[in-house]
């Protein structure tokens, strides 16, 4: 695709403009899409109204934009991450109807954690996940298990940057850290209390394919709640789910 004087293709432009949406900023104007992702206002207004004529953006009434339904569509096409949400999902039900609080489903993706799924009950305690969110790899349960699991360079990526603290008890020293790497490896498993929030704990497994850990499942639960009933229960799901996985598709 041709280059902007700036060297950026098309594609690299349309990721920007599609990244400057988030759950918490779903609706935006062109001018505003045009800021956020530090493009020309006459950029952004024609990539915008190529994006919409696609499907890719919607227009409302106002003239507003979000997100199209095409893009989900298009996004769930073949993609690795809609397999395996369909094969935990009936084993990450039955973990949340014994907790009762939340469940979680992540995975490895660029640096950071990305939630794929939560169930969670309307009593729950405090949780900042979400559905397509991302938190910091050495800051929550599950992104501590995919830290763990993950190749040599990838670990020492994030052990050589700065680890910044989501909450006074994130781990922030790298030595610390190494060392509850190789304690989670050996373990199978991590109980990370007030890492993302003072009030709760994140308790995380692997989930496995062909023997390589390629997902992470959790629970949220008080901070102060016994863990290891919750401990067993991802266990057995995420060996239930790794066995899914490994089954051939009919």
């Amino acid at each position: 695709m041709a280059n902007s004087p700036s060297g950026e293709s098309v594609a690299q432009r349309i990721v920007r403009v599609l990244e400057t949406f988030d759950a918490d900023r779903s609706v935006q104007t062109a001018s505003q899409i045009a800021r956020r992702a530090g493009l020309p206002v006459s950029t952004a207004h024609r990539l915008v109204a190529e994006l919409v004529a696609t499907g890719l953006l919607d227009r409302d009434g106002d003239g507003r934009l979000h997100l199209g339904m095409h893009l989900w569509e298009v996004a769930q096409r073949g993609s690795r991450a809609l397999r395996l949400r369909q094969v935990a999902l009936p084993h990450m039900e039955r973990v949340q109807a014994r907790v009762r609080e939340h469940t979680q489903l992540a995975v490895l993706e660029q640096g950071e954690a990305l939630f794929l799924e939560r169930l969670s009950d309307p009593d729950a305690v405090s949780n900042i996940t979400r559905i397509a969110g991302r938190l910091p790899l050495h800051a929550s349960s599950s992104g501590l298990v995919l830290l763990a699991f993950a190749d040599e360079a990838i670990q020492e990526s994030v052990l050589s940057a700065p680890l910044d603290a989501v909450s006074e008890a994130t781990v922030t020293d790298p030595a610390d850290l190494r060392a509850l790497l190789a304690q989670i490896r050996r373990e199978g498993v991590v109980v990370a209390r007030g890492f993302v929030e003072p009030v709760s704990s994140g308790i995380a497994v692997p989930i496995r394919q062909r023997g390589r850990v390629i997902a992470a499942l959790s629970v949220i639960l008080p901070r102060d709640a016994p863990t290891a009933g919750a401990a067993d229960e991802l266990r057995r799901a995420a060996a239930a789910i790794a066995h899914g996985l490994d089954a051939p598709v009919l």
